[in-house]
């Protein structure tokens, strides 16, 4: 029977219960074990593709098209595998259901309530994944903090869960241990209070596991163990990590995965040797090269809107054995006056997604700065379709050229809605336009990839240019550690190169001045 481990947060947001999560996971699938991970946000949206990113972080995309909270992304980066449209569940979607349902004579009459209603469709969410059995244990995040109001049904339909099959679910719940350096000492109260407010709730947690700047003590883990009502062994350390890809190493040595498994009445096996993440993390460590990439965007403030990409360049330049240094460049105040002063220290562009006009020639001057001057581009979504404006109206010199999505009465759309988008009010959609294509090929900037059903492009490329290509798809999508996307990772090494050539340029110079 499938088993299930839920983790809970408690005393702050944002402790990483998708770090943990997915650690954990990665820990228990390197044991040989058939590992999925899955989100309950607490939320009233019926998924996150309403949110602002400002407010969210990004809107991360799974393989069937679904969009999902961006924790997905860390466990598909973790796990090397795809998650679904059934691995994030809201509270938005569970209502949507439940009322639909009643408007259908579900519930044949009866009074339609949140316990056993909503819990009931919660636990069934909890359970779909079990269907495909393709797994023998499933991870499950409940977003939100205990406590907050939007927690309880959720918490409800954990402690249901645990008394309907004790043997087949336990409970790992993170939390905080705040280190007053005033006193030179950890405070255990925030955690004891959380731990009381879960026990008010049903539940009892199976495992602790604390969030700690400095190493805990035997008499701390100790007084946590009696207060907080779990076993010695129990009490984990997770100390603040230098990488989030170092954690899994943390919890080994911790023995996370060991203690779940004891819980859950299954084999242990072999220790995690995890050669791949090992030598990952050296090459991390050890960059023999370091580049600069100017990351132009309209969500910068907040670096988890573009997590992917973010991501993706990490391990992008981790396989190059080189260290990328990001530049966040607020596309709204870019300018041809001021292109050069922001971009005269980059080593390649990037020109991140996005929806409406806003930056938008700020994102254009930046294209432009980095044809014309040989700087590696990758331009991705909004960014490509801006690289082809960029292009049509500098080079072709095709007047006003523009995207529908920007200006839908443009005379020379060289961007255009998708038929199937033009009825949706929604923005988005929007694809190159053929009829420019060979104005385009013929000038350097070819199609160099489709989309097989429907003849779309997906790809432009310069081929003359170090490196200036421009997708319509999502690379980052699909880059983990241990599979790189290769598009990243010859855009970080164009970076290097062209890096080394500059030096190698200057060098000469100095070397005819002073002959």
């Amino acid at each position: 029977m499938t088993k299930h481990i839920f983790i809970t947060g408690g005393v702050t947001s944002s402790l990483g219960k998708g770090i943990i999560a997915a650690s954990l996971a990665k820990l228990l699938q390197a044991r040989g074990y058939r590992v999925t991970i899955q989100k309950f946000d607490p939320y009233l949206n019926v998924d996150p593709g309403t949110l602002n990113p400002f407010e969210h972080g990004e809107c991360y995309v799974t393989e069937d098209g679904v969009e999902t909270d961006l924790d997905l992304g860390h466990y598909e980066r973790f796990l090397n595998t795809h998650t679904s449209r059934e691995n994030n569940v809201t509270t938005g979607s569970i209502y949507q259901t439940v009322i639909l349902q009643e408007r259908d004579g579900y519930y044949k009459g009866k009074t339609v309530q949140i316990v056993p209603h909503v819990t009931n469709e919660i636990k069934v969410r909890m359970r779909k994944l079990e269907e495909k059995k393709a797994f023998d244990i499933i991870i499950t995040e409940l977003g939100g903090t205990v406590g907050d109001i939007e927690s309880f049904p959720f918490i409800e339909a954990v402690r249901q869960m645990k008394w309907e099959m004790p043997e087949n679910c336990i409970v790992v719940h993170l939390t905080l241990l705040p280190y007053l350096k005033a006193a030179k000492e950890i405070k255990t109260k925030p955690t004891q209070h959380s731990v009381k407010m879960l026990s008010q709730q049903g539940i009892n947690p199976d495992v602790l596991v604390c969030r700690t700047e400095v190493r805990l003590a035997t008499d701390l883990r100790k007084k946590l163990a009696l207060f907080c009502n779990v076993k010695l062994d129990s009490v984990i350390e997770a100390m603040d990590a230098d990488s989030i890809y170092r954690v899994p190493f943390l919890m080994l040595a911790e023995k996370l995965d060991v203690i779940c498994l004891t819980r859950l009445g299954l084999p242990v096996g072999e220790e995690p040797t995890l050669p791949k993440w090992r030598d990952f993390l050296y090459k991390l460590k050890h960059p023999k090269h370091k580049i600069t990439v100017g990351l132009i965007g309209k969500y910068v403030e907040l670096q988890d809107a573009y997590k992917s990409i973010i991501e993706a360049l990490l391990h992008a330049g981790t396989v190059n054995e080189c260290e990328v240094e990001l530049k966040y460049i607020q596309s709204e105040y870019l300018t041809v006056n001021n292109i050069i002063e922001n971009l005269q220290k980059i080593d390649a562009v990037l020109v991140a997604p996005g929806f409406g006009s806003r930056g938008m020639d700020g994102k254009i001057e930046a294209i432009r700065h980095a044809r014309e001057n040989n700087i590696p581009f990758l331009g991705i979504c909004l960014g490509m379709q801006m690289a082809c404006v960029e292009f049509a109206r500098n080079v072709l010199k095709i007047p006003l050229a523009h995207s529908t999505e920007m200006d839908p009465n443009t005379e020379n759309a060289v961007i255009t809605q998708m038929e199937s988008q033009k009825k949706v009010k929604q923005q988005g959609g929007s694809e190159f336009n053929l009829e420019f294509a060979d104005q385009f090929q013929q000038a350097g900037f070819i199609p160099v990839g489709f989309d097989a059903p429907s003849g779309l492009v997906e790809v432009m490329e310069i081929r003359e240019h170090p490196f200036f290509v421009g997708v319509q798809y999502h690379p980052e999508y699909k880059s983990t550690v241990e599979a790189p996307h290769p598009l990243f990772v010859a855009y970080v090494n164009a970076a290097i190169q062209m890096q080394a050539e500059k030096r190698r340029n200057a060098a000469d110079i100095i070397s005819i001045l002073s002959a």
